[in-house]
């Protein structure tokens, strides 16, 4: 089996996790979220429009858009890093790839922090998307030009105990879930 397929098999049972805990959980998923982002008030910060079983972030956003620019992932194309459009509760917006929500008029800048859904996350930080690598060449981008904050948002239940990562894989310098929080140090 090659690494695309032990990717594609991780990434399987992550699903399987994360629907099950999606299902299970009631409001109140970002309540930590909040607390770690009323910690950065002012500082630029992208989350995501949430599909399918993601968590939810959009609570935080709106709190954390109170008190500073918040953005949004806007796909520029296959292989691009995401550009951050900003975005503000009940603002209009479009469609966007993959079925996710974008502003209806891109407003961009870079974020310092950035909230990362991921499909599985490990104990060290390290993160397995959907594999596109949109956010692993968006942070090694926004890294290169300023310290930038990662912080990976899911549930418990999408915590694995190894991961098959590549030197390309961005690792998180937080990870945030509804029950607690964890930094890893860098």
């Amino acid at each position: 089996m090659d690494l695309t397929d032990i990717k594609a098999a991780a990434r399987k049972a992550a699903f399987i996790r994360r629907k099950s805990a999606f299902e299970g959980v009631g409001p109140g998923q970002s309540a930590h979220l909040s607390e770690v982002l009323a910690g950065y008030r002012g500082v630029p910060v992208a989350a995501y429009m949430p599909i399918r079983t993601e968590i939810n972030p959009l609570p935080a956003m709106a709190e954390a858009a109170a008190h500073g620019p918040v953005g949004v992932p806007v796909i520029q194309g296959e292989g691009l890093p995401l550009e951050f459009s900003r975005w503000e509760p009940d603002m209009a917006m479009r469609s966007g790839p993959f079925g996710a929500q974008v502003p209806e008029v891109d407003d961009y800048f870079d974020p310092e922090i950035v909230i990362v859904p991921l499909v599985a996350f490990d104990s060290d930080g390290g993160r397995l998307g959907y594999g596109g690598g949109f956010y692993d060449r968006t942070l090694e981008r926004l890294r290169a030009r300023r310290a930038t904050l990662a912080i990976g948002f899911a549930f418990d239940a999408q915590e694995a105990e190894s991961l098959p990562l590549e030197t390309t894989d961005q690792p998180l310098d937080m990870i945030v879930t509804e029950s607690g929080v964890r930094s890893f140090r860098r």
